[in-house]
């Protein structure tokens, strides 16, 4: 690599000349403060950025795939490079050559660099989720090979390792990792020899990390105070829920553990409300599902129900369904366990067992509220049940969950529930069923490649479609419902009058390019 020496005060006039081209708003900041408001602000990307300083230095833009660090040296200290954000690229015999995100701290590090080491330096700029990623790295791995114990036995202890800059920077790297990947979870669970960090995108989990155990107490602690949760417990589970700063994003994180055999098992649920579009439109339904979807919730009273697996995206569906209906003439409550998403215009009620707000209870509560449309995170019981079925009876649209694999199913399960059919067939008036498919990556197309595509990481896939079967209680359907019919024959008159089943519209989904067979196959194995 051909490395150079910079004239640093030349270069910081490069970068604000630069900025204030580009940008004449931000002209009275130093470079290096311009750039990191630029990206915080969301005028600029993190790649744009390094574009940007590299071309004022007068250095190549690296491809971060094809960066390879040299063996760390032992005269040369991991703590400088963590204190001072930056990472060695290159040894010469009077120059190192280092990666950093921003020229804010160029003249500390080359002036420390000098009077520590006697060397020079040349600098090659990256992102700094990127820059963050390598240092956590090297810090595993000089903990992988010192083998280090941590003894975290009491809380004060405990404290002191979550709030250890190298353990910020790997928790905060593990948020921007699966934020990068889209993913919805993270996973952190402790095995016999490793901690394994997974995320789970478009509904499949993979690994990202792997890092040392001894760090598992340290990671844990963190977590838990970011979620307020108690960090000397770990017999019992907890929950928690906290918001995190990343740059200009605002996550929203569900935290839930358990104890384990070999420690915790840390779940995150990651609610990013930038990344979440609550639009009917956006679902994946068809044109013939959306347009008789659009115009069954728009009755003025009646139950609504989305049922499907765990995981499939009612709850997505449902707000979608909310947000087209949300408006100042409307009262809308909901009764969710837990609020996933809070909104704007809606009274939400969190169910809390502990204090006697269950479903049912609830629920009971809400229909005195005077509401227009009320949304139940799911129907459980016959109580809950035999309460919507009388608000959808005395004006009001319900909006509800099940778990049935299809939507007829959903009338069976109310039944077998107990309640009476002439109710279910009164106040039921559309069940939409659905699955979600991972989508083929529009950039790969799923092909194989010598390079990984960056816009699927190499899965082949990128983003969920859902596939759905909408059935619609007519007359007939609701005549077999009061004469007790089989789920079968209630398909039959369903099909027989235009429902799509589920098979055909994920069939369609297949023949039109959007998803595979095999992951059509995946997603529906149990029909």
């Amino acid at each position: 690599m051909s490395t150079q020496k910079f004239d640093l005060n030349s270069a910081l006039a490069n970068v604000a000349a630069e900025i204030a081209e580009r940008f004449p708003e931000y002209a009275g900041f130093s470079g290096g403060d311009a750039g990191r408001k630029l990206v915080s602000d969301g005028r600029i990307t993190e790649a744009a950025l390094v574009e940007l300083y590299s071309k004022a230095f007068g250095v190549p833009v690296l491809e971060e795939d094809e960066i390879v660090l040299p063996e760390t040296r032992e005269d040369f200290s991991l703590a400088f490079f963590n204190a001072h954000d930056c990472v060695a690229l290159e040894f010469e015999e009077e120059l190192v050559t280092l990666l950093v995100a921003s020229p804010c701290s160029l003249g500390e590090i080359a002036f420390q660099m000098k009077r520590m080491w006697n060397c020079d330096i040349a600098v090659r700029f990256v992102r700094r989720p990127f820059l963050e990623r390598l240092l956590s790295k090297l810090q595993n791995e000089e903990d992988e090979a010192e083998e280090e114990e941590n003894n975290a036995e009491d809380e004060n202890t405990l404290r002191t390792l979550a709030g250890e800059a190298r353990i910020v920077r790997l928790v905060n790297d593990i948020f921007t990792r699966a934020l990068e990947l889209g993913a919805s979870d993270i996973h952190i669970e402790p095995g016999e020899d490793a901690v394994s960090v997974r995320c789970r995108v478009d509904g499949v989990l993979t690994e990202i990390i792997s890092v040392p155990l001894n760090q598992f107490p340290a990671i844990a602690s963190r977590i838990k105070l970011l979620g307020g949760l108690n960090i000397a417990e770990s017999r019992l589970p907890q929950d928690g829920r906290t918001n995190v700063s990343l740059g200009r994003l605002q996550l929203d994180m569900r935290i839930s553990t358990i104890p384990i055999l070999t420690g915790e098992s840390i779940v995150l649920r990651l609610l990013n409300k930038e990344s979440v579009r609550f639009d009917l439109a956006q679902l994946g339904m068809s044109e013939a599902h959306l347009k008789q979807f659009e115009k069954l919730i728009r009755i003025p009273h009646g139950i609504i129900l989305v049922v499907g697996p765990t995981g499939s995206g009612k709850t997505t569906t449902l707000y979608s369904v909310i947000s087209q209906l949300n408006d100042a003439r409307k009262k809308i409550i909901t009764i969710e366990d837990p609020v996933e998403y809070r909104t704007p215009g809606l009274c939400q009620v969190q169910v809390n067992p502990k204090v006697g707000v269950t479903f049912a209870a609830g629920l009971r509560s809400i229909v005195r509220q005077d509401p227009d449309i009320i949304l139940v995170g799911e129907i459980r019981d016959k109580e809950t049940a035999d309460i919507a079925i009388n608000a959808a009876l005395t004006g009001h649209l319900v909006l509800s969950t099940l778990h049935t694999n299809d939507a007829v199913g959903a009338v069976t399960r109310l039944l077998d529930m107990g309640v009476e059919n002439f109710l279910v067939s009164s106040a039921l008036f559309g069940v939409l069923s659905q699955r979600l498919v991972r989508k083929i990556c529009p950039v790969c197309r799923g092909e194989k490649k010598p390079v990984k595509c960056r816009k699927c990481n190499g899965t082949g896939f990128k983003g969920r479609s859902g596939i759905f079967e909408l059935l619609i209680l007519d007359d007939e359907i609701r005549n077999a419902v009061n004469r007790n019919a089989s789920s079968g024959e209630l398909e039959k008159i369903a099909v027989k009058h235009g429902m799509i089943t589920l098979a055909e519209d994920g069939a369609a989904k297949v023949a039109s390019g959007v998803t595979t067979q095999e992951e059509l196959n995946r997603s529906t194995a149990e029909l």
